[in-house]
């Protein structure tokens, strides 16, 4: 007789333990929906504020087909600034460029890239060495457009429209 009672009280427990779990697991359902929503709000803008040239989901700027891509051939070592550490730090980049085709000054403005590939290669090693170690390598899209808009302004043009990196390693 006692083990019996003992046995109707253990499956009384497990099912008051049961009943607690499900009350506990929905209670935190909506609010786990609610952190969730406001997580991804928070990505979104985090995203936008990131990738300003980005809008509705595409990039902006010409097909694949209305793109030449242009190779600066030589690796860059560039000096760094001081990180505060007293150790010089260097960066190894490798650049490329995109062209509008569709840009009404490519025709005129194409040919002069490599002419002037030089003074290029100047304007990325004066932004470049203007960032820290850190900062080269924690976001190289803000140098990406630090470079563009050099470059852009150098030209007088934005039938240049994108620059990025094939490699870039910061010691």
């Amino acid at each position: 007789m006692k083990r019996n009672l003992i046995l109707v009280i253990i499956v009384a427990l497990v099912l008051v333990n049961i009943v607690l779990s499900t009350i506990l697991l929905v209670s935190t359902m909506s609010a786990n929906n609610k952190t969730k929503a406001l997580i991804n709000d928070i990505a979104a803008v985090l995203d936008l504020e990131m990738n300003p040239q980005i809008s509705g989901g595409t990039a902006a700027g010409p097909s694949l087909l209305d793109t030449e891509t242009y190779n600066i051939q030589d690796e860059m070592v560039i000096t760094l600034a001081p990180s505060g550490d007293g150790v010089d730090h260097y960066a190894m980049v490798s650049v490329s460029l995109s062209l509008d085709k569709t840009n009404p000054d490519y025709a005129t403005m194409q040919p002069l890239v490599a002419t002037s590939e030089s003074k290029i290669k100047s304007e990325i090693i004066d932004v470049v060495g203007g960032y820290t170690k850190e900062e080269v390598s924690e976001n190289p899209s803000v140098l990406q457009q630090a470079i563009l808009k050099r470059v852009q302004d150098m030209f007088g043009s934005t039938f240049i429209y994108e620059v990025y990196f094939r490699d870039i390693k910061a010691q």
